[in-house]
C-alpha cells in the first residue's frame, strides 16, 4: 500500500468596529501572541533578520515560506535552524538567540514555555502523521508496522526524545509490537537518509518527509499512525530581537496562504 471572516451597519456600530480594528492592528504589530492569528499582510514596513528555530520536518515548507516572506517584505531576512525539536528547545533555554520556535510536539514546546522563554501562548499550526519509508520499489515487501519486526530487517527510528521517535514508540506500543532498531537518529531527516543511502531497509518517519524525498524512497501507510499524530505548535520567543517581523512571519505561517504551502507538503490541518 503505497503513498502517496465582515462588518457594516449604523454609525455607532461603524465607530465601534473601527475602534476594534485599531486594537486588533495594535495587537498584531506587537506580535505578542501567535494564538491571536494576526494578519500577515500588515501595512507597516518590516526590516531586519528573523531567526527561526524549526523542527527538521518543516525544512522544505518553511524554507519556501521564508523566501516568500522576504519577497513580501524587502529588507528582511529569515534565517533558519532546522534540527530535532528537543535539541532546539535545549538551545533556546540555554540562551541561543532566536525569534520564533516551531516545534514538532507540545512536549518539546513545553520545555521552552516552562522556562519562561515564550512570549504569549503557543499556537498549533499543523499536525503530522507517521509513515514507513522503504527503498524505492519496496523490495522487502513491507506492508505493515508488524513487518518491521521480522528477523534480519534493518529498521531505523528517531531517538525517543525526538517527537518523531516518541510518536513511533507510541504507535508500536499501541499495537503491542516490539522493535529493536539498528540505530536511533537525532532527527527525522537523519533517519530518512539511512534509507536513502541503503543503510537501512526502512525507517518510521513523517509522511511529509517521505513526500519531500520524492523517488528516493517509497512510503507505506499503516493504521497505527492514527494513534500517534503530532501537533506542531509555534511561538514568539521572549528574548527575540525582532518581535515585529517575527510576529509577521508567524502570521504568514498561520494564514490561508501559509497553510496552503504546508498542506501541499503533506501536513494535516490543526
Amino acid at each position: 500500500m503505497t503513498r502517496t471572516a465582515r462588518r457594516t451597519r449604523r454609525p455607532l456600530q461603524v465607530a465601534a468596529g473601527a475602534a476594534a480594528a485599531l486594537l486588533a492592528l495594535s495587537a498584531c504589530s506587537s506580535g505578542s501572541d501567535p494564538s491571536a492569528k494576526p494578519d500577515s499582510s500588515g501595512s507597516g514596513t518590516l526590516s531586519g533578520e528573523v531567526t527561526v528555530f524549526a523542527a527538521a520536518s518543516l525544512k522544505e515548507s518553511f524554507t519556501a515560506l521564508g523566501e516568500q516572506f522576504e519577497k513580501e517584505h524587502p529588507g528582511t531576512k529569515v534565517t533558519f535552524s532546522f534540527a530535532g525539536s528537543d535539541s532546539l528547545a535545549a538551545s533556546i533555554t540555554g540562551g541561543a538567540p532566536a525569534d520564533v520556535f516551531a516545534s514538532a510536539s507540545p512536549r518539546t514546546m513545553k520545555i521552552v514555555t516552562d522556562a519562561g522563554g515564550a512570549s504569549g501562548t503557543p499556537a498549533t499550526f499543523v499536525r503530522n502523521e507517521l509513515e514507513i519509508a522503504t527503498l524505492p520499489g519496496n523490495p522487502g515487501k513491507i506492508a505493515s508496522l508488524k513487518d518491521l519486526t521480522k528477523a534480519g530487517r534493518k529498521v531505523v527510528l528517531c531517538d525517543q526524545e525526538v517527537p518523531c521517535g516518541a510518536a513511533a514508540r507510541k504507535a508500536l506500543d499501541a499495537s503491542g509490537l516490539k522493535l529493536t532498531p539498528v540505530s536511533y537518529e537525532q532527527d527525522v531527516k537523519a533517519a530518512l537518509t539511512k534509507v536513502e543511502l541503503k543503510e537501512a531497509d526502512a525507517a518510521v518517519v513523517y509522511r511529509t518527509d517521505v513526500r519531500a524525498a520524492g523517488d528516493k524512497v517509497e512510503g507505506v501507510e499503516f493504521p497505527e499512525s492514527a494513534d500517534a499524530v503530532n501537533d506542531y505548535p509555534i511561538a514568539l520567543l521572549k528574548d527575540g530581537r525582532n518581535a515585529e517581523a517575527a510576529g509577521a512571519f508567524i502570521a504568514l505561517v498561520r494564514s490561508a496562504e501559509g497553510q496552503k504551502v504546508l498542506s501541499g507538503a503533506g501536513f494535516l490541518k490543526p
